[in-house]
């Protein structure tokens, strides 16, 4: 599709008619969900009638990002300052999560980071390129209880230090949750390049709310094909969705 050119106050009339706010009351009782068999991401939406977006919405995550629109949009403010806390495995991913006081700054709306977590293979693909890590920086507006996503890309190449200190505490069991020995500087999981780009979408796991706003970094990190290894090896499978349709969404740059 021929690259249009669109204001972004324009752009953000447009957005705000499809952005729904994302909600927190959909957690009741646990479903079990997976990647695998019976419970892998195409049967989510059957799995529970508080699934039912995972198979019905026009909004979902993750997508093939081919950006539409060519826009002048305002650089993310980070402001990762506030130490990590504890390293969990969740049995879907390692998650780290953050202590209060670390937000970004996107489009006049402040988000308070709660969190960071890892996919194999990455869950969104970029011009039909697939990446062999993603890592999803996850935000919320709590006025609001609206969510901002920030996805980082890795390719194989050198070994990532950042990633090496995480890899290194990371429990190897599901369910296990451990504080951290040594606090993670976070910040240098984001490129230096910090040219992304816009989306609405949703959790890329049930219960696939939608209304959040997607971030991906343009420019991919490095990791070691030993740490890509170790990472799929402690999941034991692949923890990613598989690839949404994008229906008549903006994609923007």
């Amino acid at each position: 599709m021929k690259k249009q050119t669109i204001s972004l106050s324009l752009l953000a009339a447009t957005l705000s008619l499809t952005f729904a706010t994302a909600s927190a009351e959909e957690h009741g009782k646990v479903t079990h969900w997976g990647y695998t068999g019976d419970v892998s991401s195409e049967h989510w939406g059957e799995l529970s009638d508080k699934f039912k977006l995972c198979s019905t919405g026009k909004n979902q995550s993750p997508i093939d990002i081919k950006s539409n629109f060519d826009v002048d949009l305002p650089k993310i403010k980070f402001n990762y300052t506030s130490k990590s806390t504890d390293i969990a495995n969740n049995g879907h991913t390692i998650q780290v999560d953050v202590a209060s006081g670390s937000n970004i700054e996107s489009d006049g709306k402040t988000f308070e980071l709660k969190q960071f977590h890892f996919h194999t293979p990455s869950e969104n693909k970029i011009n039909g390129k697939s990446f062999p890590l993603e890592a999803h920086f996850v935000h919320r507006m709590s006025h609001e209880n609206t969510y901002a996503v920030v996805a980082v890309m890795f390719e194989e190449g050198d070994e990532n230090p950042v990633l090496e200190e995480i890899w290194n505490q990371m429990p190897k069991k599901a369910s296990e949750k451990v504080s951290l020995d040594k606090a993670i500087d976070y910040a240098k999981l984001l490129p230096e390049d910090q040219d992304y780009y816009r989306f609405n979408g949703s959790f890329t796991t049930p219960p696939c709310t939608e209304g959040v706003y997607w971030h991906v970094m343009k420019k991919p990190l490095s990791a070691s094909k030993a740490q890509i290894k170790k990472f799929l090896e402690v999941m034991h499978h692949p923890n990613n969705r598989d690839i949404q349709d994008i229906d008549a969404r903006i994609i923007v740059e």
